[in-house]
């Protein structure tokens, strides 16, 4: 089919998602506090998603040259994208059965190219739903911008929606000005420099999470770890730093007693891992400004996010968990100074435009193999939300597997932070233990900093 005067061409970062190397798909996890309405979430969907996001009602065509579009599709039957799943079983197994049930959608599970890309599988039995979206149609922040615009607040619909917003900088003069423009071109050059040795030959020693060319196409096991924000918050304040610090400590000090209890033959007392985290790049990056302009019709879809190599430092020798804070406060706080997440999105859109998909495709798809983990983190709404009048138990999120043996999600909703596990169970063997190692992490910093108050 090819592309007509009136379709949208698809963004460089969209078109890299479509590659089958890095064919991405996005599955955002629900759980209702009561029973599924399927007629209730159908018109629902129509009424608002599908209404607020155009690409939603559009095809994806190739014109003669191969270049990707979004063609406008107006025989969008809601009932052709609903899946619901009949499972009649109760065996207690609620949120397992839809770990399990997503964790195989997260392999090999493509969308339908001859219907637009997204689809909504049901569990009435379970109380869940996946919303799954191609990663063409927009990054994180625009899609969960669009599904919470699609919500209400359970305790008062008439209010609008709230997600905390990040700091907004503080004015500065002149001198630090100048100042901090030349760090920032400094740090920029080098991590710049750094990824992309990443792209030709330089990558992380074996450990116990490495994966490899292909591993997205093995089996995948997932699982949900959650904190608490108000025990983050204490963490946080004790240590002057962000919840963003504190969650990448508890990674960092999760996967050194992960490593610890799973030595290899490559094992060392210190072990540095490299981790790509996901940025978003929006000159407005607040969600709130993204839902809200969504409603005014002046959202801002496709893919605008980079991200960053991660460096961690796996120590064992760490007597004082909140060391692992402050190592993760002044990675972060380096990394804040560069501008490396947006020369990753604009050195990928340039070679995408210059040498085409198939090179973009494999300079990104070889930084992933020679790097060890994936993680994001997306805010979510501060209150309790409802979708079709039926409030929101949890909201996860995930996407399709990649050469990582390990990928990381985060999300916060009302008052906690879901970690979202999704691991290749041929390499990462014992996920209990992994998921284990991230909460007692969680413990260890949260003791240490209540018996200091």
């Amino acid at each position: 089919m090819g592309g007509k005067s009136g379709d949208e061409p698809v963004s460089p970062a969209g078109r890299f998602f479509l590659r089958p190397e890095m064919d991405q798909v996005i599955n955002c996890i629900v759980g209702f506090d009561n029973p599924i309405d399927v007629p209730s979430i159908k018109a629902e969907f129509q009424r608002t998603l599908l209404r607020y996001h155009p690409r939603l009602s559009c095809l994806l065509v190739k014109d003669a040259k191969g270049r990707e579009h979004w063609s406008p599709f107006s025989k969008v039957d809601i009932n052709d994208h609903v899946i619901v799943v009949d499972d009649a079983e109760d065996d207690g197994r609620v949120e397992t059965f839809v770990e399990d049930y997503v964790a195989g959608l997260a392999v090999s599970s493509p969308l339908d190219i001859n219907k637009p890309l997204w689809e909504i599988h049901l569990i009435p039995t379970r109380r869940a739903g996946i919303l799954r979206l191609h990663h063409a149609l927009g990054d994180g922040t625009a899609l969960m911008s669009l599904f919470l615009a699609s919500c209400e607040r359970a305790d008062d619909p008439s209010k609008p929606v709230t997600v905390p917003d990040g700091r907004r900088p503080k004015p500065v003069g002149f001198v630090a000005l100048l100042w901090k423009a030349i760090k920032v071109a400094f740090f920029s050059l080098i991590f710049a420099v750094d990824m992309l040795l990443r792209a030709a030959w330089v990558k992380d020693d074996p450990n116990p999470i490495t994966g490899g060319a292909g591993v997205e196409l093995w089996p995948r096991r997932m699982c949900t770890v959650t904190f608490d924000l108000d025990d983050i918050k204490i963490i946080k304040n004790r240590s002057s730093a962000t919840v963003n610090d504190v969650l990448v400590a508890i990674i960092a000090s999760g996967l050194a007693k992960y490593f610890k209890l799973k030595p290899s033959k490559h094992s060392r007392d210190d072990v540095r891992i490299t981790g790509l985290s996901m940025v978003n790049t929006r000159k407005t990056p607040g969600l709130q400004d993204c839902f809200r302009k969504i409603k005014e019709g002046k959202a801002d879809w496709g893919n605008r996010f980079g991200f960053f190599l991660l460096p961690i430092w796996l120590q064992n020798n760490v007597h004082d968990p909140i060391e692992h804070v402050r190592q993760a406060k002044n990675i972060l706080g380096i990394k804040k100074q560069s501008l490396e997440a947006h020369f990753s999105y604009t050195a990928g859109a340039i070679i995408m435009a210059l040498l085409g998909p198939k090179i973009a495709t494999l300079i990104n798809y070889r930084i992933v193999c020679n790097t060890s983990f994936t993680l994001s983190n997306i805010v979510g709404p501060s209150e309790k939300v409802m979708f079709a009048k039926n409030p929101l138990k949890y909201l996860r999120v995930t996407a399709s597997s990649l050469p990582h043996a390990l990928t990381l999600h985060l999300i916060s909703y009302n008052g906690k932070a879901d970690l979202q596990i999704l691991l290749a169970k041929d390499i990462i063997h014992d996920m209990e233990t992994l998921a284990k190692c991230f909460e007692d992490a969680f413990k260890e910093m949260m003791l240490v900093s209540i018996s200091d108050i």
